[in-house]
């Protein structure tokens, strides 16, 4: 039973996705408005109560088949992010408030995060998600602490890097050390173990 509800979730997570590609391919549908503003200061003290940590910009320089050359906010605040400068190995998750698959991984990717951050971080991306108030409390729900960044305009599910997240939510993407992305992954894991099994076959990390 909790098989077949996650799999009408992760559909109701994909169906959420099509609808912001089909407003982005020229579609007369938009689920988008044009601002959303995910730094608020009612957004920071949620963000401070729930001891998530803020994102830190990288500091290389876009190289082929790496992120896209591409700066985005810090869900609740703190510094913006040019994705092309990040360099790993870094597992980055995409999610969203809305998404019952991302709900139910979130707790072991902070497990993960507080065991194995020091060598291998955890990133998450808010993406195409115009509720950065739901998407913090399903953060604090979760207990989340991994920073987050927030698209909110879905402004990445044109680029290639992130093309998994275009067949739903919870999705993965790997970052080497050198900034390539190399795999792409989907979510709904449900343990350290498949976090650190997929570390291992795409980042080449035993842990």
């Amino acid at each position: 039973m909790r098989k077949l509800f996650l799999a009408l979730a992760l559909a109701a997570c994909v169906a959420v996705g099509a609808l912001a590609w089909s407003s982005m391919s020229g579609s007369s549908i938009d689920v988008r408005p044009p601002d959303v503003d995910v730094d608020t200061p009612a957004l920071r003290e949620v963000k401070a109560r729930i001891g998530m940590e803020d994102c830190e910009p990288g500091t290389g320089d876009p190289v082929e088949g790496g992120l896209p050359e591409l700066t985005l906010p810090c869900l609740g605040g703190g510094p913006d992010v040019d994705l092309s400068s990040l360099r790993g190995p870094v597992v980055i998750n995409l999610w969203q408030a809305q998404c019952e698959p991302c709900r139910q991984e979130m707790p072991a990717l902070e497990e993960f995060h507080q065991q194995y951050g020091d060598r291998v971080p955890v990133l998450g991306i808010d993406f195409n998600d115009v509720h950065p108030d739901g998407a913090l409390a399903l953060a604090e729900e979760t207990g989340a602490t991994y920073p987050s960044i927030a698209d909110p305009g879905g402004e990445l599910m044109v680029e290639d890097a992130f093309a998994v997240a275009r067949r739903g939510l919870p999705a993965f993407v790997f970052v080497d050390e050198d900034g390539v992305v190399v795999a792409q992954d989907s979510g709904g894991v449900d343990s350290v173990a498949e976090i650190r099994s997929k570390v291992a076959e795409h980042l080449g990390i035993t842990l």
